[in-house]
């Protein structure tokens, strides 16, 4: 599933550094209609795709790896920036500035990275290098690989949530990686896995909740559209949405930047 090998977990779970931003505090958010966008890869067409179908939102959050593998590394970023978006640092982007080693990765996704390295401009560096990897914001996490650990942890099992609901200070935690949307919730002594499907509609309640809202420019559940998620901290609800966007336009720019056939086809397969 993944195109990285773990590498050993080396975080502090629910300390402090001076790569982690935000407060301890969790404060209930002003009502808000926030778009929650992850792995967007590079994938302009699959930005713009969600973006005109959440409609209308007060703010946008990205979990990470905003770069990589995809062929529009600084008109993502431009689009972000405009957008005046926030949020956190992906393993991805850490190795287009050159601050993580790609030795973890594989043949494909190295070759994207170096790719990605060379062709990025000198704003899109800048404003790469000052996302955080983990930010709070009122009663939210973000991270982007787990809370645990920010940067290489998959969270894909009922023993990696039930840890890592333990691993943030907050009520709710959202986080990426995976390229797969799920969410994990803790309530009555025992974690349940859930599977949001298009259009499911999940509560903020008591219980603590991970949330995960797959992936924008390259899904990998078999579903070739992007995924992401609607936060209505008014209605109290986490909304899980899918969203049909031009593959072929980003396969052509990907071809164009002769960037590896198999990250090519597999977005049309959403693997």
């Amino acid at each position: 599933m993944s195109d990285q090998t773990v590498a050993p977990a080396d975080s502090q779970a629910t300390g402090r550094d001076p790569g982690i931003a935000g407060s301890a505090q969790a404060a209930t958010l002003p009502a808000m209609r926030i778009a929650v966008l992850s792995d967007i890869h590079a994938n302009l067409p699959a930005l713009e795709a969600v973006l005109a179908a959440l409609g209308s939102v007060d703010a946008v959050w990205h979990l990470g790896d905003v770069v990589g593998y995809g062929p529009h590394p600084d008109e993502v970023v431009a689009r972000l920036r405009m957008l005046g978006a926030i949020g956190v640092r992906g393993n991805h982007d850490a190795a287009a500035l050159g601050v993580l080693d790609t030795e973890w990765f594989n043949a494909d996704a190295r070759r994207a990275v170096e790719w990605t390295a060379k062709r990025i401009s000198p704003d899109t560096r800048d404003w790469l290098a000052g996302l955080p990897v983990r930010a709070e914001l009122g009663e939210i996490t973000l991270v982007h690989g787990s809370p645990r650990d920010e940067t290489w942890e998959y969270v894909t099992s009922t023993s990696d949530a039930r840890e890592n609901l333990a691993a943030f200070a907050t009520p709710y935690c959202l986080y990426g990686h995976t390229h797969l949307p799920a969410a994990w919730r803790a309530g009555a002594g025992r974690v349940e896995p859930l599977r949001p499907a298009p259009g499911f509609a999940l509560p903020l309640d008591e219980r603590r909740l991970l949330l995960n809202p797959g992936s924008v420019g390259q899904p990998r559940d078999g579903d070739p559209r992007a995924s992401a998620l609607v936060l209505d901290t008014a209605a109290r609800r986490a909304t899980w949405h899918r969203v049909a966007y031009p593959i072929a336009t980003t396969q052509a720019a990907m071809r164009a930047a002769a960037l590896p056939a198999g990250l090519v086809m597999r977005l049309e397969r959403g693997l």
